[in-house]
C-alpha cells in the first residue's frame, strides 16, 4: 500500500505507524512524510533556501525565529499566571494529586467536580482591548553569518555514543542540535532521549538503551515511560490532534509495553513535558480548567470561590486531556487573539456611507462580505474556487477606502493564484464613490510565512504589530494552531481579519483544525458564497463535497476516466496522458499538467511516477544528487511548506532552483532531505494550487488512503481538464459517500466560547 497522503517532500516511509498509535495512520489527511518533525533522521526545518547573502537568515530560519519569539511571549504570559513548580524527582504535590484525581474519576469513585475542585472563572472581555506584547520581527541584519548548528566537537561526541549504542551515526547532527552541548551526557543518563529525534521509533530507542545500560535497562524504567508518552503525543500532533484524551493515551501506552501507563503520564506531567486539562462535557460554554501538570500550578483564583459555590454538589462530567505544551499554549494564544478581534471595535477607516456604497457596488455575497467586514473584527468566508472573486472585491473596496489591506496565503501556489485574480478586477469589484479616486497601487498578496517574517508584506509597526488594517487569509483550512496564533497575536488592535477558504478540502498538515473549529463555534459573522464553480468540473467537485459521485456531461472532454488493471499499468497510462494524450486532445502542454496520487510509496506513488515522468520528459543521468537542469521539483524549506520549482543547475554551493519567482540554493547536505521531483505530488502538496490539467492516479493499493476530503481536494485542482487513472473500482464512490474527514481532538472551541459575550 502506498504511504498515506503526506504534505512534504522527503522519504515518507521512515515512520510508518502501526495500529497502536493514535490516528497515526489516518489515510489521506495528516500522516507526515519525512519533512515533518519526528518522522525522519533529517529534518527539513533546518533546510534554508540558501539563496540569501551570508549575513541574512534563510526563509526557513526566519520562520523558526519568529516562532521562537512567539513561544517566548507565551512562556512569559504563562509565568505571570502561575508560580514556579519544582520538576523532577519523586512525584508529589500537584502532580501526585492529578494522578489520584484521574484514577478516581475513571473508576467512578468520585464525581469530577469533587476531584478537580472549583472551575477556573470564565474570562470576561474588557471594555477596551489591551495591547499585548507583539512578537518582534527578527531583523535579518542581526542574524549571525553562516549556518547555525551544533559545534563539531558536540557532533563528534554524540556520534561516538550513538555508535556505542548501535544507532546510526547519521543521527548525530540532529541529536546534537536537539540536546545541545551536553548531548553525550544526556544520552548516557537517559538513552530514551533518542526518541526525540525524528524517525526514531520506541523499539529502536529500546535497543539503543539496552546497549548502553545493559542489565539496568527494563520496560518499567520511568525514563522510558516518559519518553514514550511524549513520543505518542508527538505522533498524535502529526495526525492533527492538539491533545489526547487520557484513557486513549494510557491505552496506547499499554499497547507500547509500558507496564504502568498512569505513572508514565504522571512523570511526563511532573517533568513539564506535557500539560493536563479537564474540559466540561455538559456545559460547552463553561471555561475549561487546566487540571494540573508538572509545569502548571493552580488557577488564578480570581472569583473562584463565588463561582464554585454555584456548582457545589453537582457532578460535572469532564474529559481529561493531555497535550504537548507548545500546542496547548499556541491554542490558548490563538483563542486569546481571536477573542480580542471579536470583542474589540474595528477602526473606522471610511465612513459608514462609504462602506455601504462599496457594498452596493458589489454583487451578491461579495456585498454581504463587505458589509460584514465593515462592522466586525473577525469574519469567516466560505466557498469554492469561483468564490475567490469575493475577497478580491473586498480587498479592492477596502483599498479604495484608504485601508492598508493585504491578502496572505499559506503557500506560494495560493498566493500566485490569487495575485492573478486580484490584479484583474471583475464586474463585481466596487467602484470608487463620489470624490474618491482609485488608488495608484492595488492591494497585494503574500505568503503567511513572508508576512510573519517581514520578507513580504507591510512589515511591522513600532509596537511589533503588523502594519495593516485588514488581512484576508486565503486557503484558511490549511492554517494550523501555531501559524494561526502567530497571525492573531500579530494583528494590531482595531484591525480586521477575514479567514476564507473551502471547508471541504483537506485540513492543515500541522495540528488543529482552526477554520473548522471557528465555523462550528459561530462566534463571528459567516458569509457563505453563492457563486458555484462553473462547468462539468465544478458540477463534479460540488457533488463530491456533499457525498455524491455522479456522472457529469463533459462534451469538451473536461473529465475523462482511464481504467487500469494494476499499478504498472497506472504508471504507463499516466506517462502517456501527460506526455501525449492531454497535449494532443486538450491542448495543455506537459509542463502545465499536474499528476496527483495518494502517497509517496508504492508501485504508483510519487517516487515511481516521478521516475517514469522524468525518463520521458527530461531524461538525464541525475548527476546533481539525482537531479538534472530542467527537472520539475518541490522544495521543502521548513516542515509543511512546499515550494514548486525547477532545477537550474548546481555548483559547490548546492543545488540551484527557480522557486516562486526567485532563486533558491539548497546546500548539498540538504538536497536529499528537502528536494524531490515534482511532476507528481500528493494532494496535500498540491493544496492551494490549480493547474489547467490534472491527472489523478488511483491504483488499487491506494484504497486505504481514500476519503471524501482527499478526493475533493485532488479533483478540485483541475481548472480545465481532469483525467482519473482509475484502478480502485467501487472504493472511489464508497469513499466519497462514506468516509468523511477523520475527527481531530482540539480544545479551541471550548477555549473560545467563554471569551465571547453571551447574547440575551
Amino acid at each position: 500500500m502506498p504511504a498515506p497522503d503526506t504534505p512534504d517532500a522527503t522519504e515518507p516511509d521512515a515512520a510508518e505507524p502501526d495500529a497502536s498509535e493514535p490516528d497515526a495512520a489516518e489515510p489521506g489527511t495528516t500522516e507526515p512524510d519525512a519533512t515533518e518533525p519526528g518522522t525522519t533522521a533529517e529534518s527539513a526545518a533546518d533546510a534554508g533556501d540558501g539563496g540569501e547573502a551570508a549575513a541574512q537568515v534563510s526563509e526557513g530560519e526566519a520562520e523558526l525565529a519568529a516562532q521562537r519569539v512567539e513561544r517566548e511571549r507565551i512562556e512569559r504570559r504563562k509565568a505571570e499566571r502561575q508560580g514556579p513548580i519544582d520538576a523532577g524527582g519523586k512525584l508529589s504535590g500537584t502532580a501526585a494529586d492529578l494522578l489520584a484525581a484521574v484514577r478516581a474519576v475513571e473508576s467512578g469513585e468520585k464525581p469530577a467536580a469533587a476531584v478537580f475542585g472549583a472551575p477556573e472563572p470564565a474570562r470576561r472581555p474588557a471594555p477596551e482591548p489591551v495591547r499585548r506584547p507583539r512578537p518582534a520581527h527578527p531583523e535579518p541584519a542581526a542574524a549571525p553569518a553562516g549556518p547555525v548548528g551544533p559545534a563539531p566537537e558536540t557532533v563528534r561526541s554524540v556520534r561516538g555514543v550513538l555508535a556505542e549504542g548501535g544507532a546510526p551515526e547519521s543521527l548525530a547532527p540532529q541529536t546534537a542540535a536537539l540536546l545541545g552541548e551536553g548531548a553525550e551526557e544526556a544520552l548516557r543518563a537517559d538513552p530514551w532521549q533518542l526518541l526525540r529525534v525524528g524517525g526514531v521509533r520506541p523499539e529502536q530507542a529500546d535497543g539503543f538503551a539496552r546497549a548502553l545500560l545493559g542489565a539496568q535497562c527494563g520496560p518499567d524504567d520511568e525514563r522510558r515511560g516518559r519518553a514514550v508518552t511524549v513520543w505518542l503525543l508527538e505522533q498524535a500532533a502529526l495526525a492533527g490532534h492538539t491533545a489526547l484524551e487520557l484513557p486513549r493515551l494510557t491505552a496506547t501506552l499499554a499497547q507500547r509495553g509500558v507496564p504502568d501507563p498512569d505513572a508514565a503520564v504522571q512523570g511526563a506531567l511532573a517533568e513539564g513535558e506535557a500539560l493536563a486539562f479537564q474540559d466540561a462535557l455538559d456545559e460547552p460554554g463553561a471555561r475549561p480548567e487546566r487540571a494540573a501538570s508538572g509545569a502548571v500550578g493552580g488557577t488564578d483564583g480570581e472569583g473562584a470561590e463565588g463561582e464554585s459555590a454555584e456548582g457545589e454538589g453537582e457532578e460535572r462530567p469532564v474529559r481529561v486531556l493531555i497535550g504537548l505544551e507548545r500546542y496547548a499554549l499556541a491554542e490558548e494564544s490563538l483563542a486569546d487573539g481571536l477573542a480580542r478581534l471579536v470583542n474589540s471595535k474595528p477602526e473606522q477607516d471610511g465612513s459608514t456611507p462609504d462602506w455601504e456604497r462599496a457594498a452596493a457596488s458589489a454583487q451578491g455575497s461579495a456585498a454581504e462580505l463587505i458589509r460584514a467586514v465593515a462592522g466586525h473584527g473577525l469574519v469567516l468566508h466560505t466557498g469554492g474556487e469561483a468564490s475567490l472573486a469575493e475577497p478580491a472585491a473586498l480587498l479592492r473596496a477596502a483599498h479604495a477606502l484608504g485601508l492598508r489591506a493585504w491578502a496572505a496565503a499559506p503557500g506560494p501556489l495560493g498566493r500566485d493564484r490569487f495575485a492573478v485574480l486580484l490584479g484583474d478586477p471583475s464586474s463585481d469589484s466596487p467602484s470608487p464613490g463620489p470624490g474618491q479616486s482609485a488608488p495608484a497601487t492595488a492591494p497585494a498578496a503574500v505568503t503567511v510565512t513572508g508576512l510573519l517574517t517581514g520578507a513580504e508584506g507591510p512589515g511591522r509597526d513600532a509596537d511589533g504589530a503588523l502594519d495593516l488594517d485588514l488581512l484576508v487569509v486565503l486557503d484558511a483550512p490549511q492554517l494550523d494552531v501555531e501559524a494561526g496564533a502567530l497571525l492573531a497575536e500579530s494583528l494590531p488592535d482595531g484591525a480586521r481579519l477575514v479567514l476564507t477558504g473551502d471547508p471541504a478540502v483537506l485540513w492543515s498538515v500541522g495540528p488543529g483544525r482552526v477554520f473548522a473549529d471557528l465555523l462550528a463555534a459561530r462566534l463571528c459573522p459567516q458569509v457563505a458564497s453563492r457563486r458555484p464553480d462553473p462547468g462539468p468540473l465544478g458540477e463534479l467537485v460540488s457533488g463530491i463535497g456533499i457525498g455524491e459521485l455522479g456522472q457529469v456531461e463533459a462534451p469538451g472532454k473536461e473529465v475523462v476516466i482511464v481504467p487500469v488493471r494494476d499499478a504498472g499499468d497506472a504508471v504507463h497510462r499516466t506517462v502517456q496522458l501527460v506526455a501525449d494524450s492531454v497535449p494532443r486532445a486538450i491542448g495543455v502542454p506537459a509542463e502545465e499538467t499536474q499528476v496527483i496520487t495518494p502517497g509517496h510509496g508504492g508501485a504508483a506513488g510519487t517516487r515511481a511516477l516521478n521516475a517514469a515522468l522524468k525518463e520521458r520528459l527530461n531524461p538525464g543521468p541525475g548527476r546533481f544528487g539525482g537531479f538534472d537542469p530542467g527537472d520539475r521539483v518541490v522544495h521543502t524549506p521548513a516542515p509543511g511548506r512546499v515550494l514548486p520549482g525547477r532545477v537550474v543547475g548546481a555548483d559547490a554551493d548546492g543545488l540551484h532552483l527557480s522557486c516562486a519567482g526567485g532563486t533558491v540554493v539548497v546546500p548539498q547536505d540538504r538536497v536529499e532531505g528537502s528536494v524531490r521531483h515534482g511532476w507528481a505530488l500528493t494532494a496535500h502538496q498540491a493544496l492551494g494550487g490549480r493547474w489547467p490539467a490534472v491527472v489523478v492516479v488511483l491504483p488499487g493499493d491506494a484504497v486505504p488512503a481514500l476519503s471524501r476530503p482527499w478526493i475533493y481536494t485532488a479533483f478540485g485542482r483541475a481548472a480545465r481538464h481532469l483525467s482519473v487513472v482509475h484502478g480502485v473500482e467501487q472504493a472511489l464512490p464508497r469513499a466519497v459517500s462514506e468516509i468523511p474527514a477523520k475527527p481531530r481532538t482540539t480544545r479551541l472551541p471550548v477555549l473560545l466560547t467563554p471569551q465571547v459575550p453571551a447574547t440575551d
